[in-house]
């Protein structure tokens, strides 16, 4: 038996699995220090305004209070992953310029560190905070005029990103075109919802390094913006991850590191904080909000000649990952389609809402809710059956793309579509035609059923220019044999099971059995930066580099030097952003491929939607334990479904109106659908480690379509905008003439 057969494709227990079953595994809220203090943190009162003062006297006179820490306090009072444009704490006395404007009610004014969790919880709330109330713009496309309140003093009409593709002639494509669909396509908000809301503690270690024991999803950046904002030089901070409750891109951006850092560096005493349920639905971003204007004309026999589309992103207060959130919709929003004449133009807008950034499919949702409704309502328009038209569009190994450059070798998504279409049983192929098979009856008049189908793909690792790259060292020890082999990579598992996929790659690369392989992880202080746990990237990227770091160390193995160190950092082939005017790029170098069928049943008098089945069918290269991959996609098509039918997030004039989950419903187990159908497909990437393809985000991507497209199986009415509430579908039905009236 080869190491292969022992370690790649097998369905390894995930590591910690029990510790957490058992409840003895340990999350940022659960670490306590001997002699700590607490923390609580003041948000802002309003969605815009000057603060002309803070007396913070009150607070300080509090029995327990330690010490109160404003904006005066910051060293260096900015931050955020991509642009540093928002303050550590709004308020008077800082240098940055602007940084005693709040923009939103995530803006954080003050903190206050006491004896006692109550004793911060009380003072935060004797803060006495002036302010000078400024316009509040809450609309995007009130934001984009001339007239509205500017919110930073460097973007022009509260643009803070523009992209164009301009891509062959589309008035040739308009003239050649002989069905045209246009649509307008509305997102919404979306809460991360994820198990442990942010908390954390914060020390000076052993060598005093400024020590952050947080969740997040990279803690090598965590470590910088940390130092930055503290004025501090980076081995001077220290990060770590314990286990980690759930991110889906929630915890790539700051939340608590920063003062929590402040407090520990200036008190010289551990401090610790966790946000209740409401804390964390205020203080942390949410999935942008975007509006796309889109119009696709087709040949009568079926062939995509052009399309138009207009993307507008609410970016909220702060940039955070908006330029390249909307980077991802602009690609996404034609689709993995041949489209010879394209035209887009895709803005992000600041505006006074809570700040939109990461989640799971970055824009790639957003964007194939408009592509996939627009492919379905041409497949309608030109009487085609609407596999069929994929087939005869989607994108191949010869492709370009809209951004006038071809996908990188080992395209599937031909394959993923058809073998997914049938393997669902939604849909059967005789010859080269494709049907829809009729479902069952609904088991009563005022309930109706219908399929339908989407897909998308979505870039794997960083893109638009940016070197990706991620670190690995490995060490062989033992004396005539390895018996023990201890991999070190930063990659994050927030859930998902990456490092168990560590795990089995270096058994594999080194040829070892799994058990006899540790992982170290989580930790600055023993680990190089290997990027973060986004862009569906970590098998990928860390894959690759566990393979080179193996390679390194058994070379010196067999010169037996003992330990053998191999230490290896995985650089990505090269990617480029957008052309300024044409939008020409060759945006990433590795995607991956997903489509999918799901049966839907709708009460027309209530609105009321059940998710029957779904099939999700993948191309994920090769699957390194497929127990994981069958996870991703259940856990990816709830959270989907969330997004689609449940999860409304209401807000007004910038105020989240309901921030709890209570009231911002998400699926339960009486929600979740009776069956996924997990289709694995294993077509080696070219360049995946072993061949594999990262896929969590991939189960996402094309939800939503596909259950409009099987409402309007069901209903012959077109749904075009998410949530699909049952109030948004009665109201809908109604105009229609369907249902009870």
């Amino acid at each position: 038996m080869t190491s292969q057969d022992v370690n790649i494709g097998r369905n390894i227990r995930r590591m910690g699995a029990v510790e957490k079953v058992t409840g003895e595994a340990l999350y940022p809220g659960d670490i306590d220090l001997k002699n700590q203090l607490w923390m609580k943190i003041r948000f802002s009162d309003r969605a815009h305004a000057r603060i002309t003062a803070i007396d913070t006297r009150q607070a300080e006179a509090h029995p327990g209070v330690v010490a109160v820490f404003t904006a005066a306090d910051v060293p260096v009072n900015e931050y955020g992953l991509l642009i540093p444009d928002q303050p550590v704490l709004c308020g008077p006395g800082s240098s940055k310029p602007g940084a005693d404007i709040v923009r939103c009610i995530s803006d954080q004014v003050a903190v206050v560190v006491a004896e006692t969790e109550q004793a911060a919880a009380a003072a935060v709330y004797l803060i006495d905070i002036t302010y000078e109330d400024l316009p509040v713009v809450t609309d995007v496309f009130a934001a984009m005029a001339d007239s509205a309140p500017q919110l930073h003093a460097e973007v022009e009409n509260n643009i803070q990103t523009h992209y164009r593709i301009r891509h062959g002639d589309i008035e040739q494509g308009w003239a050649q075109a002989d069905v045209i669909v246009e649509g307008e396509y509305i997102t919404g908000h979306q809460e991360h919802a994820y198990l442990q809301p942010e908390a954390g503690l914060s020390y000076l270690d052993d060598e005093g390094r400024v020590t952050v024991v947080v969740a997040g999803q990279w803690v090598h950046e965590d470590q910088e913006q940390v130092a930055h904002a503290l004025g501090l030089e980076h081995d001077q901070v220290r990060v770590i991850y314990p286990n980690i409750g759930g991110a889906f891109g929630g915890r790539e951006d700051m939340s608590v590191q920063i003062v929590l850092g402040l407090a520990a560096k200036k008190l010289q005493r551990p401090v610790k904080i966790i946000w209740s349920r409401e804390e964390s639905i205020i203080g942390h971003h949410k999935r942008h909000p975007i509006t796309i204007h889109a119009r696709w004309g087709a040949t009568r026999d079926g062939k995509l000649v052009a399309a138009e589309a207009e993307v507008f992103g609410d970016a909220g207060a702060y940039a955070y990952t908006t330029p390249k959130v909307m980077g991802n919709a602009h690609l996404m929003v034609c689709g993995p389609y041949e489209i010879p004449n394209a035209k887009v133009d895709t803005y992000g807008v600041y505006t006074n809402n809570v700040p939109s950034g990461a989640f799971r499919g970055f824009g790639g949702p957003q964007a194939a809710f408009a592509a996939e409704c627009q492919m379905n309502k041409l497949a309608e328009a030109l009487g085609m059956d609407p596999v069929e038209l994929r087939l005869r569009n989607v994108l191949r190994d010869d492709s370009v793309m809209v951004v006038g450059t071809p996908l990188p070798p080992g395209v599937t998504l031909d394959r993923v579509l058809a073998e997914g279409a049938v393997e669902s049983g939604f849909w059967q192929r005789s010859g080269d035609r494709w049907q829809r098979v009729p479902p069952n009856p609904a088991p009563d008049s005022t309930r109706r059923r219908g399929t339908g189908v989407a897909m998308g793909f979505k870039n794997i690792g960083f893109s638009f220019g940016y070197q990706e790259n991620s670190w690995a060292e490995i060490e062989l020890h033992g004396q005539a044999q390895i018996e023990r082999v201890v991999v070190r990579q930063a990659g994050a598992d927030v859930g998902q099971g990456a490092h168990t996929a560590f795990q089995q790659m270096a058994a594999e690369a080194v040829g070892v059995p799994v058990e006899k392989v540790e992982v170290v992880s989580h930790d600055t202080a023993f680990t190089g930066n290997s990027g973060s746990a986004s862009a569906s990237r970590m098998t990928f990227m860390a894959g690759n580099a566990i393979r080179g770091a193996a390679e390194a160390a058994l070379e010196k193995w067999t010169q037996e030097d003992r330990p053998a160190i191999g230490t290896y950092t995985y650089l990505a082939p090269k990617t480029s952003p957008f052309d300024p005017e044409t939008g020409q790029a060759t945006p990433n170098f590795a995607y991956g491929y997903v489509a999918q069928f799901v049966e839907v049943e709708v009460d027309v008098e209530t609105g009321q939607v059940e998710v029957l089945r779904v099939s999700s069918a993948h191309d994920v290269g090769k699957a390194i334990n497929p127990r994981l991959i069958e996870g991703q996609v259940e856990g990816g098509v709830v959270q989907a479904l969330g997004y689609a039918v449940m999860e409304n997030l209401v807000t007004r004039d910038g105020m989240i109106l309901n921030p709890y989950l209570s009231t911002y419903l998400i699926p339960t187990v009486w929600d979740i659908p009776h069956e996924v159908q997990s289709i694995i497909l294993e077509y080696a990437d070219p360049r995946g480690p072993w061949g594999a393809r990262g896929m969590a985000e991939m189960p996402y991507i094309p939800l939503a379509p596909a259950i409009a497209s099987a409402l309007h199986d069901a209903t012959g009415v077109w749904f075009d905008r998410v949530p699909l509430t049952p109030e948004t579908i009665v109201m809908k039905l109604r105009e229609h003439g369907i249902g009870v009236i």
